[in-house]
């Protein structure tokens, strides 16, 4: 039985329940393990950006173990604002990633498709990213689906071949809600169109105004309570990671407020259902 630190308790899912550590931003990395502890989530995922602790092992293994929460996924620096963080080299920083996942034994890396001025990296990165898979074969390397950028009017997709990874095809998949919002797709046809591939969840939720908003699940338009409660017919192993934007919020309360909420939406809705177990409350 799982109880977060609230008053409500659900009989458990098989799918752990991470925070990425971009939901606490602007706090640093270490945030994100404190507050993961403190709300009560199963895992965290490590975003490696700028700050220097999300791109050390042992910094990161010295933060799980005093704070009792492993990190079971990596989100490889894929961003515009990391291109530089421990190489300007994209392989090098797959590489990297993988290495890091590896160490902590994470068993995620979380990979956007290549940007369009990527010219080498894309047209390589199949046979290439297989490559890396050889070396790693214990990590699975979870391709995430991007959206469009509205500029001056117009949509521009700054992916190459695009944003959507099922029209290339690849093993592994990460879903996520926001950026379906933001593409303005709903995200249980393209949980379909990853099938046996989707192997990672990133959840948060969008109105569907075209722009990344990561809200909090249940303040959008996307169905998220139906896609977790879809997971377990899906035949889905992996995990789900709360990536919610908290960088506007008043305080820390506020923001551990978020978090909280969001882990109850995620442990209710993939509680198993009436014809199992069912989810129930329990008095203060």
């Amino acid at each position: 039985m799982v109880t977060d630190r609230t008053t409500l308790c659900y009989v458990t899912s098989d799918v752990p329940v991470l925070l990425s550590s971009s939901s606490v931003f602007p706090e640093p990395t270490s945030a994100a393990f404190e507050m993961a502890a403190t709300v009560g989530y199963d895992g965290v995922e490590v975003m490696v950006w700028t700050d220097a602790v999300s791109q050390d092992a042992g910094a990161l293994q010295g933060l799980a173990k005093h704070y009792g929460v492993p990190v079971l996924s990596v989100h490889a620096p894929c961003l515009l604002v990391t291109q530089r963080v421990w190489s300007p080299d994209p392989w090098e920083r797959l590489n990297r990633a993988a290495e890091l996942a590896e160490s902590l034994e994470a068993p995620t890396v979380v990979v956007h498709p290549p940007f369009s001025w990527q010219r080498d990296y894309a047209r390589n990165f199949e046979p290439g990213l297989a490559k890396v898979q050889a070396r790693h074969p214990d990590i699975t390397f979870a391709i995430e689906n991007m959206f469009p950028v509205r500029m001056a009017g117009r949509n521009f997709v700054p992916y190459t071949p695009g944003w959507d990874p099922t029209e290339v095809g690849f093993d592994a998949y990460t879903l996520d809600l926001s950026h379906c919002a933001a593409a303005r797709i709903d995200s249980m046809e393209l949980a379909d169109r990853m099938g046996a591939g989707l192997k990672h969840v990133h959840l948060g939720d969008g109105t569907g105004e075209g722009r990344d908003e990561h809200l909090v699940p249940g303040r959008g338009t996307q169905p998220c309570a139906e896609l977790l409660q879809s997971l377990s017919a899906r035949g889905f192993r992996g995990s789900v990671a709360l990536e919610v934007s908290t960088r506007k919020v008043a305080n820390r309360e506020v923001r551990v407020q978020d978090l909280r909420e969001s882990l109850e939406f995620a442990r209710r809705h993939l509680a198993p259902t009436p014809s199992g177990s069912q989810a129930f409350s329990r008095p203060a």
